[in-house]
């Protein structure tokens, strides 16, 4: 394998998510990245039901991550190097109120949550450019992380931490120089 073959991705819905959603997330980041492939998985998959967390009204987003990786290792997800779970749902980890994602450090998947992307979530009009601009933003962000990068100070690159909705506005979907270069040298050991 060389660098000019792409990575596949796998964005995998996890219970309900609008199709037309997956759609423009998929052919905007494949315009975007030209060493990633992004693929819509058709396979219908549920969020696992011991991941909700009842009083909270939240999933528990490291019980998601762990059933998305046992299915990853049973090899359901086929030869897709990254699964990125999208779940229209809430959801939090140990420590934290919420999260708009999360990932396995330098692991194959990762999952970002729609429910606090959403305009309508702030009170505000329902708008699916934003939407899919955060989607996307939040899916270049956690794929960071399964390719080994941390979060980054510069808060203008992708892998800068977003502590509200405002962070992930103001961040682009792009990575840094510094992180760019990290990126290249995870791809270029991926690829030979």
């Amino acid at each position: 394998m060389s660098l000019q073959d792409k990575i596949k991705i796998l964005l995998q819905p996890l219970g309900l998510v609008e199709n037309d959603l997956t759609y423009y997330v998929s052919s905007r980041l494949n315009e975007a990245f030209k060493y990633l492939e992004f693929v819509i998985s058709h396979k219908h998959l549920e969020l696992p039901t011991h991941a909700l967390n009842e009083s909270r009204r939240q999933y528990n987003s490291s019980v998601v991550l762990d059933e998305l990786l046992r299915l990853y290792n049973k090899g359901l997800f086929g030869y897709y190097q990254k699964v990125v779970g999208l779940a229209d749902v809430d959801a939090y980890v140990l420590g934290l109120n919420f999260v708009f994602g999360e990932a396995i450090l330098g692991g194959p998947v990762a999952v970002v949550y729609l429910a606090r992307l959403r305009s309508e979530f702030y009170g505000e009009m329902r708008n699916r450019e934003i939407l899919v601009e955060r989607t996307c933003k939040e899916v270049v962000h956690e794929l960071g992380h399964t390719f080994g990068l941390r979060h980054c100070p510069n808060p203008k690159c992708v892998m800068h931490f977003s502590n509200t909705i405002l962070d992930v506005d103001f961040k682009e979907m792009l990575f840094c120089l510094r992180c760019q270069s990290t990126l290249m040298h995870s791809f270029t050991s991926l690829t030979i």
